[in-house]
């Protein structure tokens, strides 16, 4: 299978659980400013989703676009962060109507942590398949995101318990952590004479 088949399903997908995110949203019960602050919760939990999809789907790309082949592992991969990621819309939905509530935000940060390990499982498939000199092994580095992210999520998950809050603040650092273009595997195809 080519790569650019395995970018449009993934694209797809995550597309597909944007637009379920976003029907989650409820309208508002009236006319006037009222009636959005009851929504308040639910809305930062979807922009907070939104951006994590926007970050994996970016990242996504780089990864894919660093590979030269794809084999049955990296497919098997690919729909284990796919699965992750699908169940961010249940679980966003969950944490905005509960967001006082302990284990929504609990069973959020696990689904984060399970969609990081997912990631860097399908980075290690990559690098296994192209070799350890590869481009995507060598813009990998010692990746102090990758790193720090589960150890983030594994210190918001018990902490949900402490106060909801506390965790929510955990997980809207490491996006915003994210959110700062990550360049290590653009500068790695251009040093490779990859134009685009």
């Amino acid at each position: 299978m080519g790569k650019t088949r395995l970018e449009a399903f993934s694209d797809g997908v995550l597309a597909i659980i944007i637009t379920i995110m976003v029907l989650e949203l409820k309208v508002p019960h009236g006319g006037g400013a009222d009636a959005l602050v009851p929504l308040v919760p639910a809305f930062l939990s979807y922009v907070l989703s939104f951006i994590y999809v926007g970050i994996y789907w970016n990242n996504h790309h780089h990864l894919l676009h660093a590979a030269k082949r794809v084999k049955g592992g990296m497919l098997w991969a690919n729909l284990n962060l796919l699965f992750w990621l699908s169940l961010f819309p249940v679980t966003t939905a969950w944490m905005g109507d509960n967001h006082a509530a302990s284990l929504p935000a609990a069973v959020y940060g696990f689904v984060l942590l399970m969609a990081a390990f997912a990631y860097w499982l399908l980075q290690q498939c990559i690098v296994a398949t192209e070799g350890p000199d590869s481009t995507l092994a060598r813009a990998l580095g010692s990746d102090w995101k990758g790193k720090l992210s589960p150890l983030v999520y594994l210190t918001a998950i018990p902490a949900a318990w402490l106060d909801p809050r506390i965790s929510q603040a955990l997980y809207v650092l490491i996006a915003v952590i994210w959110f700062v273009p990550d360049r290590r595997i653009e500068r790695a195809l251009r040093h490779d004479g990859h134009d685009d």
